[in-house]
């Protein structure tokens, strides 16, 4: 059954979040302020680190710049509504508002992890296969791995938010969550949600398990073909060139299994919101920190930056 507009509407919801702690509102306002203010200035500033750097122009930095875009994204997604529901009485969110934050939402996350995917295929050919690394990583097949992952996610989110839109909903419905996640939805509906309950499997599924095979085939091959190498410092070299990416991978799928094994029960809402609340806020401040951090060109370019502007003072 297809809602109407009127309906649609006059449906809203009650994002409770992290209400049932009214002690920690202040703190955990002035701490995701903080993560925020810290993930938009480190994404936004990634990106322009590698702009302004011609030795940041390769496909792997080309990659992380839209890593930072994307975590800028959907972090802003999140994290502007939590933060005001922290201090304001009214947590409503309207039907079209909730849709949208999750139809948004959704695209990022799913471009996140087939980036992902693409940047463990990208290390693959960097040093599996050195001499082939810039033929075979043309600005064409680069663009064509960036735009493949903003595709799909746009297809998958577009497909579970039509779906979400055939579903009934009435009057005010109280969400314990921290933004609008699709199963928190479909609990609420008063229509049979066993078909978006299946796309959700199919696509979850299907997403996990091929970002997740390419990530692992890729370091393998890696791990082979570097302990093979008979130079350590060449060994010592390629794992480092790793080490950035792979922390990545573990702390984003890490939190994200995390939330699949918590059991549901009235005891586990408060873990499941904040590890929610970590990997859509606090995981796209820390993707910049361990990229900047271990790498010599990034730190060089800011500390540019940094006494350009000193100068110009």
């Amino acid at each position: 059954m297809i809602l109407s507009d009127r309906n649609k509407s006059g449906t809203t919801f009650i994002l409770l979040g992290f209400s049932d702690v009214p002690e920690l509102q202040v703190p955990l306002f002035l701490i995701f302020l903080g993560v925020y203010t810290v993930t938009v200035v480190g994404n936004i500033g990634m990106i322009i680190i590698i702009k302004v750097n011609p030795k940041l122009h390769t496909s792997m930095y080309f990659f992380l710049s839209h890593l930072s875009f994307v975590d800028f994204c959907y972090s802003s997604i999140i994290a502007p509504k939590m933060l005001v529901n922290l201090v304001l009485k009214d947590k409503t969110i309207s039907f079209s508002e909730c849709i949208m934050q999750f139809f948004f939402f959704s695209i990022f996350v799913v471009t996140e992890a087939f980036l992902l995917a693409v940047m463990a295929y990208d290390r693959f050919v960097a040093i599996c296969k050195p001499l082939l690394y810039k033929g075979t990583m043309s600005e064409k097949l680069c663009l064509v791995l960036v735009l493949g992952p903003y595709t799909w996610g746009v297809v998958c989110s577009s497909t579970l938010t039509c779906s979400t839109l055939q579903l009934c909903f009435h009057g005010s419905n109280i969400m314990d969550h921290i933004f609008c996640e699709l199963s928190s939805l479909l609990s609420l509906s008063c229509s049979d949600t066993h078909i978006n309950q299946l796309l959700v499997l199919i696509f979850s599924t299907f997403n996990a398990v091929s970002t997740l095979l390419i990530i692992l085939l890729s370091y393998v091959f890696i791990l082979v073909t570097v302990l093979k190498m008979r130079s350590a410092s060449g060994r010592h070299m390629a794992f480092s060139t790793c080490a950035s990416h792979l922390t990545a991978i573990s702390i984003f799928y890490g939190t994200i299994l995390f939330l699949y094994c918590v059991p549901s029960s009235k005891n586990s809402r408060y873990t499941v919101k904040v590890a929610s609340a970590f990997y859509t806020v606090v995981i796209p401040m820390l993707n910049p920190l361990i990229y900047s951090l271990r790498n010599k060109d990034v730190k060089d370019t800011v500390r540019k930056i940094m006494n350009s502007k000193v100068i110009s003072y």
